[in-house]
């Protein structure tokens, strides 16, 4: 009797040891094989290539979208990419590259923050600054079984499944100062917006209604006025009524550099628009939890006086 009931139990355990798709198990490379051949097959997806570096080993899929030139990334160069992300049932989808999807840094730090297949990806197939590539991350070199996230895998856009393979859009910049001044110019055209003008520094200046005081303000310069910051996706990240307030009062030397040169010379009275790119915003290092590496802001200031 108790030779069966141990023989049970073996075979249970065996058998809920076969149903689970660990990292590990060596299965998972053609679970995730499977997975990733029948979303192409459902999706109509052409022109996906697999990884073949060093004999085919990754299950990595991808396609070159636009390719960059120069010499091949290395783990130990700085780089900068926007991307996008969607998990292969759909589940779970991020295409913030405005602002949430920035990466700067260390490519072979790209693993700290990001699944090590996006890693993988970009040294061994995008390889160059300024390459742009659809990239299917198998599930084993994206966050495993364990999946990513919080809440129920159920809720849109909260929770990675387990075992999900992930299909990635990345863009890797190769000049930041290039890249931010296209995206502004796009901006501008898709918003249909006039009278803004490009100063030595790339910043973009519209004063939309000139001032009538007689101090103009500079450096030094103590203001009091309304505001609002956003991003170029429209969505506001902070605002003088966002403070509960009605008025916001700032030493002008305390404010982006951006934001310094739009209010230069600005007397009160003005209202004054400005598109930032990155480097004059909050550059490499964004600001908080808010406001990611390498991000371009929009500006309005509607001053009210100035002290010098």
């Amino acid at each position: 009797m108790k030779q069966t009931i141990f023989t049970l139990l073996v075979l249970i355990s065996i058998g809920f040891m076969s149903c689970r798709k660990d990292r590990n198990d060596p299965d998972i490379k053609q679970y995730d094989q499977t997975q990733i051949q029948n979303y192409i097959s459902a999706n109509g997806i052409t022109g996906m290539l697999r990884d073949t570096t060093d004999g085919d080993t990754t299950g990595i899929y991808y396609k070159i979208l636009s390719q960059g030139r120069g010499t091949p990334m290395d783990y130990s160069d700085q780089i900068s990419f926007v991307f996008t992300i969607r998990s292969l049932d759909g589940k779970f989808v991020s295409v913030d590259s405005i602002n949430t999807n920035h990466f700067y840094g260390y490519l072979g730090h790209v693993s700290n923050s990001l699944p090590k297949g996006v890693q993988i990806a970009i040294h061994n197939l995008i390889k160059y600054k300024g390459t742009a590539a659809r990239v299917i991350v198998p599930s084993h070199l994206a966050y495993g079984v364990n999946g990513y996230g919080s809440g129920s895998s159920s809720n849109a856009n909260t929770h990675i499944a387990g075992n999900q393979s992930l299909d990635y859009y990345i863009n890797v910049v190769s000049n930041q100062e290039v890249y931010d001044d296209a995206i502004i110019n796009n901006y501008i055209k898709a918003k249909s917006l006039t009278g803004f003008t490009k100063t030595a520094d790339g910043v973009y200046i519209k004063v939309a209604t000139p001032g009538t005081g007689l101090d103009q303000i500079n450096t030094d310069s103590y203001i009091t006025c309304t505001y609002s910051g956003k991003f170029l996706n429209d969505n506001v990240f902070d605002s003088t009524s966002n403070q509960g307030a009605t008025s916001s009062s700032f030493t002008v030397n305390a404010l982006a550099l951006g934001v310094q040169e739009g209010l230069k010379g600005q007397t009160a009275g003005s209202a004054v628009s400005m598109i930032i790119p990155s480097r004059f915003g909050y550059g490499t290092t964004g600001s908080g939890t808010s406001i990611a590496a390498n991000v371009v802001l929009y500006f309005d200031f509607t001053v009210a006086t100035v002290s010098n």
